[in-house]
């Protein structure tokens, strides 16, 4: 296996006008990606619903998640958090003027 090396600051050149989603590690059991924000939000009424447990940290920028239980959590950098597997969760703001950096494992 050889060494990899990246910058998570790095964006790529032709950056989507979607959120950005890139897996740097995927393996059975787990995998590890990097998300890239500029005021994204998920659509009113849809609902991330994963298999998977997540290990969430935002590493800059701002954000803010909302549950379906109605609560909220704002995040800054440095800011994490667990979100159990089928805890229904979405992206309810993020910086609209600065690119919002996530790194997240989704793990079993």
């Amino acid at each position: 296996m050889q060494s990899q090396a990246g910058n998570l600051f790095d964006v790529p050149a032709s950056l989507p006008e979607e959120e950005f989603f890139e897996k740097l590690v995927n393996k059975e059991s787990f995998f590890i990606e990097r998300i890239i924000s500029e005021g994204h939000v998920t659509p009113e009424g849809e609902w991330y619903d994963q298999d998977t447990n997540e290990f969430v940290v935002l590493v800059k920028g701002s954000a803010e998640l909302e549950f379906a239980d109605g609560k909220k959590i704002e995040m800054n950098p440095g800011d994490h958090l667990i979100i159990p597997k089928h805890v229904k969760h979405r992206v309810s703001k993020t910086d609209p003027d600065n690119k919002t950096f996530w790194l997240a494992v989704h793990y079993r």
